[in-house]
């Protein structure tokens, strides 16, 4: 029964599922982490880091396009569609802001694990995700220095470089020192639960601070939900019928669905909340849960289908 318990408490989807719960029934500790959430995705970041190999970087020939392709992808297909349901939906400029922050924040790590649970290509996921972290340097400033207009003048793209640099660049310097030989297998150990309960702290701060929203203006949940579900559901619907027009190898086809579709919801909330109000950070805890739910519907119809198959060929 303890395992039983144990295994529950320490499920990623639980641990996400719980954290929102408290942000809206206990938001007011809330306060108490926001100035300590940019040093607890650091920690997220470096931790998450190590599951890419450097090995999988090579031959780097054969690397490029994927890497290119999850940078288009990520950022400019994705990107296009949100910043404009955004742009016609959202009553505020807070809230465009904060949905211009998530097209600029890279993919989620959850792209990794789960391109291996819905039978993607794992190695092609790795080297995805990795392409669209480095670009996020350069293009997350240039997208929301180009699309945030603060009165008139815009963000300080170089601060906000200066953070990519210290949430993406050194977490996966510092990643490489973490795999050595001597510490990997406990780095490995950890890995999971730092990284998930992280990420917790993270959207329990997010929602906290929004908790408002949640209770009573039901108007910025609905269209906030709405940009979301396009998105996600909409964009990876329309991006599976073009993976089948063209002829793209089914495991390759998920993992770019993937790319395409899953934002690091914790990175969104950070990024939010540092260079505007706690309003901009309501799209990021709302995306944390359609990013839960996504990821759960492609797991349960993968399962279905595997069910189906079996069944047939009994």
């Amino acid at each position: 029964m303890s395992k039983f318990l144990s295994q529950i408490v320490l499920n990623r989807n639980f641990i996400l599922v719980l954290a929102v719960l408290l942000g809206m029934l206990k938001g007011e500790f809330a306060i108490y982490i926001k100035d300590y959430t940019f040093y607890i995705l650091a920690v997220v970041m470096t931790f998450s880091m190590t599951g890419i190999g450097t090995r999988s970087l090579f031959p780097l020939q054969r690397n490029i396009a994927p890497m290119l392709l999850g940078t288009f992808l990520n950022y400019f297909v994705f990107g296009a569609v949100i910043i404009s349901a955004a742009y016609l939906l959202m009553p505020s400029e807070q809230l465009f802001y904060g949905f211009v922050v998530i097209a600029s924040t890279p993919p989620g790590v959850a792209v990794i694990p789960f391109s291996n649970i819905l039978g993607g290509d794992v190695k092609y996921s790795i080297v995805g995700v990795l392409g669209a972290f480095i670009s996020s340097v350069f293009l997350a400033p240039a997208i929301v220095g180009y699309f945030a207009q603060v009165e008139g003048e815009g963000i300080n793209s170089f601060q906000l470089f200066l953070n990519m640099i210290k949430l993406v660049v050194l977490p996966l310097l510092v990643s490489r020192l973490l795999l050595w030989k001597k510490i990997e297998p406990t780095v490995v150990k950890l890995r999971g639960n730092i990284v998930d309960w992280g990420f917790a702290f993270i959207i329990f701060t997010a929602v906290g601070m929004n908790r408002q929203v949640f209770f009573s203006n039901f108007e910025v949940l609905l269209l906030t939900s709405l940009v979301l579900f396009i998105g996600t559901f909409g964009l990876g619907s329309l991006y599976e019928i073009f993976v089948r027009k063209a002829g793209i190898p089914e495991d390759v086809g998920m993992t770019q669905n993937l790319l395409l579709t899953i934002k690091s919801s914790g990175f969104a909330v950070v990024t939010s909340l540092s260079l505007f109000s706690t309003e901009a950070a309501v799209p990021s805890a709302v995306m944390a849960v359609f990013v839960l739910i996504y990821l759960l519907y492609l797991s349960f119809r993968t399962e279905y289908r595997n069910y189906k198959l079996k069944s047939q060929s009994i």
